[in-house]
């Protein structure tokens, strides 16, 4: 089965959605420029990925858009996450750019060459870190639906999105000691244990618990509150949070160990 992806099909509302909002797009945004954000967040132990379906399209994709004319790229990566998820002040890091031929011009290969969206695209990807709970995720006219998904059960992705997805974990994984990642995708207070799955589930490995309690006390970033969390039929555990000149000025030096 070809697994390319057309239009054609099914194509409804969205193929006079696209055509009607090609001129305006000539218009407003500057062309073979698009932006494609990987918003992780964290939740019930999982790190999760906030994603699009395309209507009329059974795959998802990662929120994404256009740099406007009068906008530069940080303005309009940041915008286009605050239509997506009602969120502002959202730490967003520039990590790769995707130029690959026909990385999208073949989802549309049933649509006239001058559309806006078959034009060759080269696309500057963003990952972002989010409070979860902070995010109400909201569909653009193109999408009839915007979730959170687990990034250990993706659904099917397009275009070349998995890639850039990947890319951006990988990224995650490389900067875990240079960049605020626990403090961006963790509540304001926190377990050790949940401290831990967070870096397991980025570096793709499990972690010695003895071991990582030692190095991360060890670093120092971390004040330990005086309640416990409440609630539960075992012993409730201890509640830390990021002291935050000391966290900050540790990720300017870099951590002195990896993992």
């Amino acid at each position: 089965m070809n697994p390319t992806i057309t239009l054609m099909e099914n194509q409804g509302d969205l193929r006079s959605l696209l055509e009607q909002k090609s001129a305006l797009y000539w218009q407003d945004y500057i062309p073979h420029i698009s932006i494609d954000c990987v918003v992780f967040g964290f939740h019930d132990a999982t790190l999760k990925v906030l994603l699009l379906k395309v209507k009329d399209q059974d795959r998802w994709g990662l929120p994404g858009g256009y740099m406007g004319k009068h906008e530069d790229m940080n303005q309009a990566a940041a915008r286009i996450l605050q239509e997506r998820t009602g969120a502002e002040d959202i730490f967003l890091q520039q990590f790769s750019v995707f130029s690959e031929l026909n990385r999208s011009e073949d989802f549309f290969q049933e649509y006239p060459d001058t559309l806006w969206h078959k034009q060759r695209f080269i696309s500057v990807g963003f990952y972002a870190l989010v409070d979860y709970t902070e995010v109400i995720p909201v569909p653009d006219e193109l999408s009839s639906a915007c979730e959170w998904k687990d990034i250990e059960n993706l659904p099917a992705l397009m275009m070349d999105h998995q890639k850039i997805l990947l890319e951006a974990l990988e990224t995650l994984r490389r900067q875990l000691n240079y960049k605020p990642i626990g403090y961006n995708l963790l509540p304001a207070e926190f377990t050790m244990p949940e401290l831990q799955k967070l870096y397991e589930i980025i570096l793709g490995k499990k972690l010695n618990r003895g071991n990582f309690y030692r190095k991360m006390l060890a670093y120092d970033i971390l004040d330990k509150l005086e309640e416990p969390r409440k609630g539960g039929a075992h012993k409730a555990p201890n509640l830390y949070k990021f002291n935050m000149e000391k966290y900050e000025n540790a990720l300017r030096h870099g951590f002195k160990e990896g993992w």
